[in-house]
């Protein structure tokens, strides 16, 4: 299948299966988790920028059209009979288009290593204008999503949901968290 068939959910997906699976091998029988996040806006899937510029090219991109955040989940146990869980969350993003604040948030350089060129949790509603969905989802780690796939383990994994699921409680909800 060529790359402009997949969807960027399936792009999300298998970026978190590969990088759970990567840490998987070196402990066989323990349950690892991996996620991935691109963001997709107007038919383009946008990753980490590789500098300023592109980052720019991000920002204006996302200025004019609301944009998906979506990050793939991939619990996964190698061993003799591999097991995983896998789901992706998506969350609807609009941002601001004041070229002021974005280029004051460029020349700070916090865009680097960033899908999208932005991390929610830094600029708040300074770019952000609002989200539809899971604010942690933008964040990179959906929580209300990662409680669901432990729970779907049905308690293979003991102690961790009742951790993971007061994290979720404790954080949130909506933009600007």
């Amino acid at each position: 299948m060529r790359s402009e068939q997949v969807t960027p959910e399936r792009w999300a997906l298998a970026l978190a299966y590969f990088k759970a699976r990567a840490v998987a091998e070196l402990h066989p029988g323990r349950w690892v988790l991996g996620a991935d996040t691109l963001v997709h806006c107007d038919g383009r899937i946008l990753g980490k920028p590789r500098d300023e510029d592109d980052a720019r090219e991000m920002l204006i991109l996302q200025a004019e059209a609301p944009a998906d955040v979506i990050t793939g989940l991939c619990l996964l146990c190698h061993a003799e009979n591999q097991q995983r869980v896998a789901a992706y969350g998506s969350t609807r993003v609009w941002m601001r288009a004041d070229k002021d604040v974005r280029e004051e948030y460029l020349r700070s350089g916090d865009w680097a290593g960033k899908a999208g060129a932005y991390g929610i949790q830094t600029v708040g509603d300074r770019l952000v204008d609002r989200i539809e969905g899971s604010f942690t989802n933008v964040m990179g780690l959906p929580l209300e999503l990662l409680s669901r796939l432990l729970a779907d383990l049905d308690g293979r994994i003991s102690g961790v949901v009742a951790r993971t699921e007061s994290a979720a409680r404790r954080t949130p909800g909506g933009a600007g968290g």
